[in-house]
C-alpha cells in the first residue's frame, strides 16, 4: 500500500515578521560587527558578577537572578550608547524577553526612540 501527501488545509496569510524599516539588526553585520565579541561578553560577565541580580524584579519585590545584560536605552548601532555602562541593567531572562520588549514595542509605537541619559 502507497502512502499519499495530504494536501495542506492551512492558508498562507503573508508575513508575520514586522520591521520597522532599516534596522540596524537587519543590516546584514553580523553580531560581533555589531558590538557582541568578545570583548562584549567579558564585559557582559563582569557587569553580572557585579549586579547578580535582577532589576525589575528588585523593584517588585522579589529576588532573581540576572542573566542578561540590558541596554535601558536602546542603543540601534550606536557604539558610544553600546558601550555606556550606565545604560547597562542586568535582568532575567522572562523580563528581557517579555516586558522590555513590550516596552520597546510600545515605544516605537508612540515614535520614542533612544534618549541619552
Amino acid at each position: 500500500m502507497r502512502l499519499r501527501a495530504l494536501k495542506s488545509t492551512l492558508r498562507t496569510v503573508g508575513p508575520t515578521v514586522r520591521t520597522l524599516g532599516d534596522s540596524w539588526r537587519t543590516s546584514g553585520m553580523t553580531t560581533g560587527q555589531r558590538g557582541y565579541n568578545y570583548r562584549w561578553q567579558q564585559a557582559r560577565a563582569r557587569h553580572l558578577r557585579n549586579n547578580p541580580l535582577c532589576t525589575m524584579c528588585e523593584a517588585a519585590g522579589r529576588v532573581e537572578l540576572a542573566t542578561v545584560v540590558d541596554h535601558h536605552i536602546p542603543h540601534r548601532g550606536d557604539q558610544e550608547l553600546f558601550w555606556r555602562e550606565s545604560n547597562w541593567r542586568s535582568l532575567c531572562v522572562t523580563h528581557h524577553s517579555s516586558d522590555k520588549q513590550r516596552q520597546e514595542r510600545e515605544d516605537a509605537r508612540h515614535g520614542i526612540g533612544p534618549i541619552a541619559p
